[in-house]
């Protein structure tokens, strides 16, 4: 990254193991896809409220050029598995990654058209068959 990534931690103690294990994400991000500017990551710890108590929330930002962001920041309301720490982490960064590999896609032009319709595709293809049958339309060209 061009500039460091800021780590917060709301509610938690950031002990060693748990700054290791961010730091080595963020490495390992870098390492594959070095083009990201800038990144931000907020660990909250488990809440006072009644539905998402015990949860761990982790949220993160990193700014890509071309003005393109990945965000990771949901976190889901009845999964047991977010009341552990380690999980958390490791799952807020296999989510960053792969909305960073779809965002490289993009850059680089290696995504289908959005636009793209399949039925108009194939009505281009068709050819004309005068005299034949009854149905319009035609065979495919092969």
């Amino acid at each position: 990254m061009q500039t460091p990534a800021q780590i917060e931690f709301e509610h938690v103690t950031a002990s060693p193991k748990l700054q290791a294990a961010i730091d080595g994400h963020i490495a390992e991000l870098e390492k594959r896809y070095g083009r990201a500017t800038a990144g931000r990551i907020i660990v909250r710890g488990p809440g006072d409220r009644h539905k998402t108590g015990g949860q761990y929330q982790v949220s993160i930002r990193l700014s890509l050029p071309e003005g393109r962001e990945v965000n990771v920041g949901r976190t889901p309301k009845q999964d047991e598995r977010y009341a552990d720490l380690t999980f958390a982490v490791d799952d807020a960064f296999k989510r960053a990654r792969r909305q960073l590999q779809d965002q490289v896609r993009v850059m680089h032009g290696q995504t289908k058209l959005a636009g793209w319709d399949r039925r108009a595709y194939r009505s281009q293809r068709r050819v004309r068959l005068s005299g034949r049958g009854r149905r319009p339309g035609g065979l495919f060209q092969s």
